[in-house]
């Protein structure tokens, strides 16, 4: 009988989830490990070689580790799923002007479900993963998701979407530590080739981290559709011709294909009438944001305005600024000007390093 009871850890072949595994393993839990496939590169379109968390290679390594430390290691097809739910949702989100965050949208819908689903049928109690972040019940009873120790790795930012329900079962045993530990750690296992891998931080089914081919190999006929659209300026000024809305984001600099004498960004996108408005720095910053489909996690709601850190992307440092819940969407004001916000990214509300909640950009 194990010290804690019996736990599955969702490894992925890489460095981060494998040492997960082998400490909770070690700290006396009957550990079960799972890998999930959620893609195959074969659909994609693309001539990548096979990598990352889904490759033959990272399922094989998993689970040689698991039969090296002794416990069942399974693997869970998740393609049908994933595809339905991540990959369409990718496409129709740049098809309809915004810029999507398929990260969140998988761990929110896919994995944790996939996850506790296969935990049910194994009794296990819990579920882990290698996610750099932290979890604790707080005094309200609620389950908050704080920041990880090592800033530069935190991933709290993509964990906003998952539920009380879920964090409820959910352990992260890399919280408190730095990358650098963790590969040290991977090391006095005898694990060099394991400590020694590469990180990816490419989109899992977009291995060569080119969205547009993507998308062209995903929609039939996608560049006749959408080429030959106005580039504009703010004022309405046609400007010259762009490939096609949906290969553009908000803030876009580089690749634009049209010189103007002095930077000019991408503020709006306007899949109605195929156009993209072109602006200066200035011109891309806002003062106040609104946020759709909200999930709150330190609090059940925010009725009242609060302070807060948000953060617009995953690398962002965050900003200073007031939040309040208006019905079904979180006003944002910000303290300072914030440069590209861009529709169907994630805005995450910190207070200190608690994660309060996140949701869609509108």
């Amino acid at each position: 009988m194990s010290k804690h009871g019996r736990i599955l850890v969702a490894m992925s072949g890489g460095v981060d989830s494998s040492v997960a595994s082998v400490m909770l393993h070690e700290q006396g839990y009957e550990v079960i490990g799972l890998t999930m496939k959620t893609w195959d590169y074969a659909s994609s379109g693309t001539n990548s070689k096979e990598t990352g968390c889904c490759s033959l290679d990272s399922i094989n390594d998993a689970r040689a580790l698991a039969v090296g430390y002794g416990f069942p290691h399974y693997i869970l097809d998740i393609r049908s799923e994933f595809g339905d739910f991540v990959i369409d949702n990718f496409v129709d989100e740049y098809l309809a002007g915004r810029t999507p965050n398929p990260c969140v949208l998988c761990n929110t819908h896919i994995k944790w479900e996939a996850l506790l689903k296969r935990a049910d049928k194994l009794d296990c109690e819990f579920i882990a993963t290698g996610h750099y972040a932290n979890i604790r019940k707080h005094d309200n009873g609620r389950y908050v998701v704080s920041k990880g120790l090592d800033e530069n790795k935190d991933q709290s930012y993509v964990l906003w979407g998952v539920s009380q329900q879920n964090l409820a079962r959910t352990k992260f045993p890399l919280g408190s530590f730095t990358k650098a530990e963790i590969r040290q750690m991977a090391m006095d296992m005898g694990q060099m080739e394991l400590a020694a891998k590469s990180e990816s931080y490419e989109i899992c089914f977009v291995p060569d981290n080119d969205y547009r081919a993507f998308l062209r190999h995903k929609v039939e006929d996608l560049e006749e559709r959408v080429a030959g659209g106005n580039f504009v300026l703010t004022d309405g000024t046609v400007v010259g011709k762009h490939q096609g809305y949906p290969f553009y984001t908000i803030g876009q600099r580089k690749g634009l294909g049209i010189a103007l004498g002095h930077p000019m960004f991408v503020t709006r996108i306007d899949p109605a009438t195929n156009t993209v408005v072109l602006g200066t720095q200035d011109e891309l910053e806002r003062k106040q944001a609104w946020v759709r489909n909200l999930n709150l996690v330190k609090y059940e709601s925010i009725a009242e305005p609060i302070e807060a850190v948000t953060k617009i992307r995953y690398k962002d440092a965050g900003t200073q600024s007031t939040i309040v819940q208006m019905g079904e969407h979180m006003k944002v004001d910000f303290h300072h000007l914030v440069s590209g916000i861009a529709p169907g990214q994630s805005a995450v509300f910190y207070e200190g390093n608690d994660l309060l909640g996140g949701g869609f950009l509108m």
